[in-house]
Formats: C-alpha cells, sequence, structure tokens
C-alpha cells in the first residue's frame, strides 16, 4: 500500500531529519531486514554505527544490557563524557543504577496511579473535541492530537494552565530541535556547541529547569502538594532523594518526551481513520478498546530509533561489533517486519497479540509513561469516534524533521459530525 510507503529506493540516508522529513523509509527498512539486518552506516558528522532493523535482533538485543549499554547516550550524536553526566536522565543509564533512579519515580506512574485520571481525561477529550468539531475542516494535529498530552501535562505537572503552552512550547523546543518549525536553534544546520551542556542541546532545558525550580519553590510556600512532581520529590523507600541534575533533566523530559510521543500517536491514529473508513465502525462498535491503543501506538512509533553502545566486541548475524560501536535499534523498522506482524502496513485495531516496540519492550528501558499513553490513547477515541460520521484527508499531512522523534505535525481533515 504505497500510501503508507514513502517513495525512496530502497537506499534512503538514515542519518538525514531531511529523509524522515517525506515519513519513514520503509523501503529501505524493508531491504535492510531482509539483505542486511546488522547494516553499518558511515557518518560524515559524527562516528558511524550499526542499524539494526529486525523485530525479533531488537527485542533480544534490547534484554542484553550489560552488552549494549545505554550509558554513553540514546542518540545518534556523538557527546562528550562531560556533556553526557550533564544531559543524561535515567534513560542514559544501565542497571543497577538506572533501577536506583527508575523506582524515585515510578509510582507516579504506575498503571493504579494513572488510572485516577480516567475521567480528568474524558473530561478534557469532550472539551477539546466539541471545539474543534465546531469547524468541518482543521488542522487535527494542532486542534486535537496536540491539545489533550498538552493540557494532561498540566494536571500531571500541578501546573497552571495559562503556562501549558509555553512549557509545549520549549517541550516542542527540545525534542523537535531538527525542525525550524519547533526551534531557532536547529541542531544540524547551525552551531549549538554554547548549549552543549543543556538537556537536548538545547537552551529550552535551561528556560525548563529554571521554571521547574520555580514552580517548585511557589509550591513549597503555599503548601500546595498536587501533582506527580511532589511525588518525584519526596523520599523513596530507602529515603534516598532524586538530585537536582536529576530533577532538572528527568523535568525536561517529561515535557518534550511526555507531550509529544502522545501527541504524534493520536494524529497517527486519526490519519489512519482518513485512509482505513472501516476504522471508525469497528471504533463505534466497542468491541476493539482492548487492543486499539496500542495498535495506534504501534501505527504511529513515535521514538523511531533508539541508540546503544557495544560494551565489547560481539558478533550478530555474522557481523562484528566492535567494543564503543554504537548501535541503532530501528523501531519504526521493527513495527513493520512481516516475520512479527501480519500485514504490517495496515491497521488492525483487534491486532492480538502485539508486541509492537514502541515503548522500548525486552528490557530495562521499558516506557515509564506507557500505561499514561495507552489511557490517552483508548479515551481519545473512544470520545472522538461517537461524534463522529465520517472524517477524510483535507490535504497532504506533513512530517516532523526528524529521524529521532517520528509524528505528522500537520493534519488537515474534513469531518461530518454524527
Amino acid at each position: 500500500m504505497t500510501v503508507w510507503t514513502p517513495e525512496d529506493d530502497g537506499f534512503a540516508d538514515l542519518t538525514s531529519h531531511d529523509t524522515f522529513a517525506r515519513g519513514a523509509p520503509h523501503n529501505t527498512f524493508a531491504r535492510l531486514r531482509r539483505d542486511d539486518p546488522v547494516h553499518w552506516t558511515e557518518w560524515d558528522q559524527g562516528l558511524g554505527f550499526w542499524s539494526i532493523t529486525r523485530h525479533a535482533d531488537i527485542t533480544e538485543m534490547n534484554r542484553q544490557h550489560e552488552i549494549f549499554s545505554s550509558a554513553r547516550g540514546i542518540r545518534m550524536e556523538d557527546q562528550t563524557y562531560e556533556e553526557y553526566l550533564a544531559r543524561r536522565t535515567f534513560q542514559e543509564t544501565d542497571p543497577p543504577e538506572h533501577m536506583q533512579t527508575r523506582v524515585k519515580v515510578a509510582r507516579a506512574f504506575s498503571k493504579p496511579v494513572i488510572a485516577e485520571y480516567e475521567q480528568d481525561i474524558r473530561d478534557l477529550c469532550d472539551e477539546i473535541l466539541d471545539q474543534a468539531l465546531e469547524a468541518r475542516e482543521f488542522d487535527a494535529t494542532k486542534a486535537i492530537a496536540r491539545q489533550l498530552p498538552m493540557r494532561m501535562l498540566g494536571r500531571i505537572l500541578g501546573t497552571p494552565e495559562a503556562d501549558l503552552p509555553w512549557l509545549v512550547e520549549k517541550g516542542d523546543a527540545l525534542i523537535a530541535n531538527t525542525d525550524p518549525d519547533f526551534t531557532d536553534h536547529v541542531l544540524d544546520k547551525m552551531d549549538t556547541d554554547e548549549f552543549r551542556m543543556m538537556p537536548f542541546n538545547s537552551p529550552a532545558g535551561a528556560e525548563l529547569y529554571q521554571y521547574a525550580k520555580e514552580l517548585m519553590a511557589h509550591k513549597a510556600r503555599s503548601g500546595d502538594t498536587n501533582g506527580i512532581l511532589n511525588m518525584i520529590l519526596n523520599p523513596g523507600r530507602d529515603g534516598g532523594v532524586i538530585s537536582e541534575t536529576e530533577f532538572r533533566n528527568f523535568f525536561c523530559l517529561l515535557v518534550a518526551a511526555g507531550n509529544d510521543t502522545t501527541r504524534y500517536s493520536i494524529a497517527a491514529g486519526i490519519q489512519a481513520m482518513c485512509h482505513q473508513p472501516e476504522l471508525l465502525g469497528q471504533m463505534q462498535s466497542g468491541a476493539v478498546w482492548e487492543t486499539a491503543a496500542d495498535e495506534i501506538i504501534r501505527w504511529a512509533t513515535p521514538a523511531i530509533y533508539f541508540r546503544r553502545t557495544a560494551t565489547r566486541d560481539v558478533e550478530v548475524h555474522g557481523k562484528m561489533i566492535r567494543e564503543g560501536d554504537k548501535v541503532l535499534y530501528w523501531f519504526a523498522s521493527a513495527n513493520r517486519d512481516e516475520a512479527a506482524f501480519e500485514d504490517p502496513f495496515r491497521v488492525d485495531l483487534a491486532r492480538t497479540p502485539n508486541k509492537h516496540l514502541s515503548f522500548g519492550q525486552g528490557g530495562p528501558h521499558i516506557c515509564l509513561g506507557m500505561w499514561l499513553a495507552r489511557l490517552e490513547v483508548r479515551v481519545l477515541f473512544e470520545e472522538l469516534s461517537k461524534r463522529l460520521r465520517s472524517i477524510e484527508a483535507a490535504g497532504p499531512h506533513q512530517f516532523l524533521r526528524s529521524n529521532f522523534v517520528g509524528g505528522i505535525k500537520t493534519l488537515p481533515v474534513r469531518v461530518v459530525p454524527a
């Protein structure tokens, strides 16, 4: 189905953000899965890397954290050890350090805690959808997909609603730091060396950190203990508390990843509804809600890849990966792997089992926010499907310029309300 497969010749440049501005290069990923599942790429802006593209290989290698380490960065870009220490979150650590930090924040994102937000999410969906659907044509990313995670972010963090547009703008500048629509400091287009000690190599990181400090000081003065940030700052069971650097980088990660990944999952789901009209009826039947969210998130794959670094020499499919080599797990490829998913280029809301890798399953780094993402996606589409008779594309959509975060940044749609 060429509607889902961009026009690439099977040899797309995976280092280029411009490649992914046309959508993930699925012809290239298909060729690599078939012919060269452990592929070496030279890179003129840094050290080369190995690409792992098969679902089974990524799943297995993701478990082997002692061989494939997160503790030297999770993006393609190179960084000094000093930069790594300044920017890292618990994502960029290995067990046992990873778990020591993770337990300090995990309770705040546990399934029972997140489940308590369902009515809040539903109420927000009602407001957002009632407003968006007043127009018969609109940008669904801006009017719907961006709104829900942004406003839920405020509920979770305990921030004033008036601050949310600014927070999301800064979060976009962090995680979409290769797209000129979202930042003035485009990572591969200018010298960003002066920001190299800041989260995501962006000045927005410093602004967000200052905001977080002032927010928590205000909460302390007012006695406000609402929101996940208070839970994170409280001592853990062992009495340990999160450090200032950990808190700064975690806050930036929460604002950026916690907002953008859900936004782009929702946008991808709406795009799928436009091209597979039968999805609306399946949603309206109510029979797919146990499985629909995971299928939409598989389809979206907001995290295109994560990087690891080899800690010793290891052979994979006859290729020798050397100690210190960068290894990229291409989740965007794994989630379209024909060996793992029947008819992977079609959205099947009843797909089960659905062992997609959008949450980094199979290892210690499984996404902390997966319960929130699933809940937001499910409730949003439950409420959206109730309100529609039909939905279709009203123009071409545009993808984010990034080979790290995959997302539809503009999505013109035309709707007929129920």
